[in-house]
């Protein structure tokens, strides 16, 4: 079997039907090149509800704090409106969709970042699960909802959730973003970037906010994984089929 692709949703891509569309279009096609697994987010959706029902909403480094009393707004929004959104869209382009968590088969498990409240620092586990559904051509979404030893629910960063997905499984990965790729300072396409530069791009402030958290997975992703990473802007069919076939697109972080 040709090794799987992960790719992580998330952004403006999920904040619209025609966005949606558009992309899950483009994931039908690549579903003929290889198998796939979606790990998706949906950070501004949550934070929109926070909002709604009165809760505040923090951030550092890219990154949410998740008080404990919040998660079952964070579980309904990721695990549930947001992925059942997903798999139905994704069954209408004739994909055999399955909606998951990372908990599932104990895919991932979580360490509890107790800096962040309730948010899981996600490790690979066991593949046994996610293996037997990409066997029988289905395509696994998971959202970016994890689970503690004691049995508590995390929210984990979508990226870092889609990185440990691609070790787990040995895939490749693409992390989806509103841009082409990792810009620099002047704003145009970085298109390599060696594992051991990524700091030096933090430190500078050329790398910062959410890009901070996707260069820091794809660098633990491609030491873990020993592959190249990509970091892609998910309005590009062509590109991304271009990665999928294992070809430059986007940013590529390398070891």
């Amino acid at each position: 079997m040709t090794s799987p692709l992960v790719i992580k949703l998330g952004g403006r891509v999920l904040q619209s039907a025609s966005n949606l569309e558009r992309l899950l279009t483009t994931v039908q096609q690549l579903a003929l090149l290889r198998p796939l697994v979606l790990v998706h987010g949906g950070g501004d959706q949550v934070e929109a509800l926070l909002l709604q029902l009165g809760h505040t909403s923090l951030k550092v480094d890219g990154q949410r704090i998740t008080p404990a009393a919040q998660m079952p707004i964070v579980a309904g929004v990721l695990a549930g409106d947001v992925n059942s959104q997903l798999v139905a869209l994704a069954q209408q382009h004739q994909l055999n969709a399955v909606g998951l968590t990372l908990a599932a088969g104990q895919s991932i498990t979580c360490d509890v970042d107790a800096n962040r409240g309730a948010v899981g620092i996600p490790k690979p586990n066991d593949a046994t699960l996610l293996q037997v559904l990409l066997d029988k051509n289905f395509l696994p979404i998971l959202s970016s909802i994890g689970s503690s030893d004691s049995g508590a629910r995390l929210n984990v960063n979508a990226d870092l959730a889609a990185a440990a997905v691609a070790q787990l499984l040995h895939a490749d990965l693409i992390l989806l973003t509103d841009v082409p790729g990792i810009l620099d300072k002047n704003g145009d396409l970085i298109e390599t970037i060696l594992a051991d530069q990524a700091d030096a791009l933090i430190a500078d402030g050329t790398v910062r906010d959410g890009m901070l958290v996707k260069l820091n997975a794809a660098v633990q992703a491609a030491r873990a994984s020993r592959r190249s990473i990509a970091v892609a802007g998910w309005q590009d069919a062509k590109a991304l089929t271009r990665l999928a076939r294992g070809e430059a697109a986007g940013t590529r972080i390398r070891l």
